[in-house]
């Protein structure tokens, strides 16, 4: 088989929740049909690593209906939806993705996807990128360019790339105005606060919610709890970011003074140790811990089992902390991911303009990745534009143009007063 799920008796369910995807996402519907018939990106063999969900099934399909070669594999070890993994291998995508991957597993589904020796990458978190580099390094040789979804991945991908170690052109599709300016901030909120309320059921009215770094997706998360009726408290380090959260309506405290009073505690920093054994020490009984960076690092779990005498997983992706003092902590989602492990990930509206620069970086990459220099390339300002302008367009709403006065007044210079 060119494929390892969990069950595909499930591709019956995972095929209406992709055909729901698609409903929501006009975007991507209209590249597809535009590119099924022209397939630019056939003899391209794209190796995907990035959460299989029914967002991401929309982007697969649209680029084998361009021509590609596909091998999938999810880039979290909760975030695989069984069912859209089902139907994916169903329609003959070689996809290997799981719900609760070990670390093992993690890699070697990554392994089968270099099998096919790729000639383009699309990478969220830079995991297969990496795993390339290190690993398969003729083989990463061999490839025409990649893409980097995640803020995480960027910032590894740009040290690598000034380091002299990237061997292939990688383009920072999370970096675009169109994806971290909606996804990270509209969708990480709003998936956010789904997946705590999916673990959990609480009132997040009335709570003192803690967000740690006030970056996009903080701010998202930081702005949905609001909405929602919490005392919301921003921790950080940047003194820009602190002083945009200040100017927000939040309070800005240090983390050694917010673990004291807080209720919930979401980390979305991209950093480790954002919360370690001295923060538990000090959180109120029934305290919420939950993180929705990329990696599991950003909450010490090591440190918060040290501190426990008992450890019992109370709902799904919610376990139960007891302290040597009585007190209990709530970890939901292992650390992970919260919105994706905990919930769906992002909305199928906003995924469909971060999807549909993946999707037009692999045709851009495609026909010129060869002449491109070895390092992080951000998305251009006018494909930003025109997918922004195509969302809108599909909302049935229009915009004011500049006349040609206009255009010429722009970079007129003798113009004064």
């Amino acid at each position: 088989m060119n494929y390892k799920i969990a069950d595909p008796e499930l591709a019956e369910q995972g095929r209406l929740k992709i055909r729901w995807a698609e409903s929501r996402m006009p975007v991507m519907m209209a590249l597809k049909e535009k590119y099924s018939e022209t397939k630019p990106l056939k003899g391209m063999r794209i190796a995907g690593c990035l959460h299989v969900t029914k967002e991401t099934a929309v982007l697969v399909k649209t680029l084998v209906a361009a021509g590609a070669e596909v091998s999938w594999s999810g880039c979290n070890p909760l975030s695989t939806q069984d069912d859209v993994a089902a139907a994916l291998a169903e329609e003959g995508i070689s996809v290997y993705a799981w719900h609760g991957l070990t670390k093992e597993d993690f890699y070697w589904c990554i392994e089968k996807t270099i099998e096919f020796e790729p000639t383009l990458t699309l990478d969220d978190g830079a995991d297969l990128i990496f795993t390339l580099h290190n690993k398969h390094p003729h083989l990463a040789d061999r490839v025409i360019g990649g893409t980097e979804e995640t803020t995480t991945g960027v910032h590894r991908l740009r040290a690598m790339g000034e380091a002299g170690k990237l061997r292939y052109p990688v383009i920072a599709v999370n970096d675009a105005e169109t994806k971290w300016d909606f996804d990270n901030v509209y969708g990480t909120g709003q998936s956010s606060i789904d997946g705590i309320l999916r673990s959990t059921n609480i009132l997040i009215a009335g709570k003192t919610f803690v967000v740690a770094g006030y970056g996009h997706c903080g701010k998202g998360c930081a702005m949905r709890a609001k909405g929602l009726g919490a005392n919301v408290i921003a921790t950080e380090i940047k003194p820009t970011a602190a002083l945009k959260a200040i100017l927000d309506g939040f309070r800005v405290l240090p983390m050694d003074e917010a673990a004291k009073i807080g209720d919930i505690f979401i980390t979305a920093t991209g950093m480790k140790d954002v919360i370690v054994k001295r923060h538990f020490e000090s959180m109120k009984n029934a305290a919420i811990v939950c993180n929705t960076g990329h990696y599991d690092c950003e909450i010490n779990i090591k440190d918060l089992e040290s501190l426990a005498v008992s450890k019992t997983e109370i709902r799904a992706n919610n376990e139960e902390y007891t302290m040597k003092d009585g007190r209990k902590i709530y970890l939901l989602a292992q650390g992970r991911l919260v919105n994706l492990a905990g919930a769906e990930g992002h909305p199928s509206e906003v995924m469909d303009m971060s999807f549909a620069n993946q999707f037009m970086s692999m045709m851009y990459l495609a026909k010129k990745g060869r002449n491109l220099d070895k390092k992080v390339h951000d998305i251009t300002e006018a494909q930003d534009q025109e997918i922004a302008g195509l969302k809108l367009g599909t909302m049935g709403i229009k915009i004011d143009e500049l006349t040609e006065d206009q255009i010429a007044y722009i970079s007129d210079y003798s113009a004064g007063t």
